[in-house]
């Protein structure tokens, strides 16, 4: 049977890969964003993810054509940077407002459906910076450690219902993410110009890191998945990233993330 996927932020980079990718895998393709894209074989449809109206009418509109929804992908996101204490309230509230609270508007709505018929898988898109946060990009690692909490609390939830849910956690991807990071070096006076080389330092890794075709193709295969692990990471130095996250004691692994990104 043809499964119905839909994909969150699926006009461009790991989210446009994974619905192509689910696309592929012979998945009939929702993408759920503000803006349409054209890609052969996967239908846009038009939603804010931060409002929760616009959600529901999207997934209702799937429903109505479909009967029902196999698979969640939710990819929506960005990222902002900066030193904490200088960062504007409604810059920390945004960040939240999509990367979590979008989630949990498409979350929210397609529960029901898959409840009712016993069945369906949602992916969400977390990061590495969920286990090991990131100095100067505190509230993206906040948004992504919420994230790793949710999946694990939903997980319990809804497993009766026949429903499994799993964290996805990325390291560097080469995408258009890089470019649209929400950036303010405010204060790197004050902080000894440590701010914008912790983001440069970020940028150039995510300048070389992985294809977001592949990324894409990672997701699409979990996605596909009956069930896994709650929280999975997504290649292999960040798969050995959260094992040393996990055995090492928790002052060396944040003193190690401090040597690479808080100089």
């Amino acid at each position: 049977m043809e499964k119905i996927a839909i994909v969150t932020g699926g006009s461009g980079g790991i989210g446009r890969c994974t619905a192509a990718a689910l696309r592929d895998a012979g998945c009939k393709v929702y993408e759920f964003s503000r803006h349409e894209k054209p890609a052969d074989g996967i239908t846009h449809l038009t939603a804010d993810m931060t409002d929760e109206g616009q959600v529901k009418a999207a997934v209702q509109e799937v429903l109505a054509r479909e009967g029902r929804i196999d698979i969640l992908v939710n990819n929506a996101g960005f990222g902002i940077s900066g030193a904490a204490e200088l960062t504007d309230s409604r810059d920390a509230h945004d960040q939240l407002e999509l990367n979590l609270y979008g989630m949990d508007n498409a979350t929210r709505a397609v529960l029901p459906a898959m409840r009712r018929q016993g069945s369906g898988r949602i992916v969400c898109m977390s990061s590495i910076a969920g286990i090991l946060p990131i100095p100067f990009q505190l509230w993206y690692s906040v948004s992504k450690a919420a994230i790793n909490a949710y999946v694990l609390a939903l997980q319990n939830e809804v497993r009766p219902f026949g429903i499994s849910v799993c964290a996805v956690m990325p390291g560097d991807i080469a995408s258009g993410f890089t470019d649209a990071r929400r950036k303010s070096s405010m204060g790197d006076d004050v902080y000894a110009g440590r701010i914008e080389r912790s983001v440069a330092v970020m940028e150039k890794d995510e300048r070389g890191g992985m294809r977001p075709e592949d990324a894409g193709a990672y997701v699409a295969k979990m996605a596909l998945k009956e069930s896994s692990k709650p929280l999975v990471a997504l290649g292999l130095p960040y798969k050995g990233a959260a094992v040393l996250a996990k055995l090492l004691p928790r002052r060396l692994s944040n003193w190690i993330i401090g040597l690479i990104y808080a100089k």
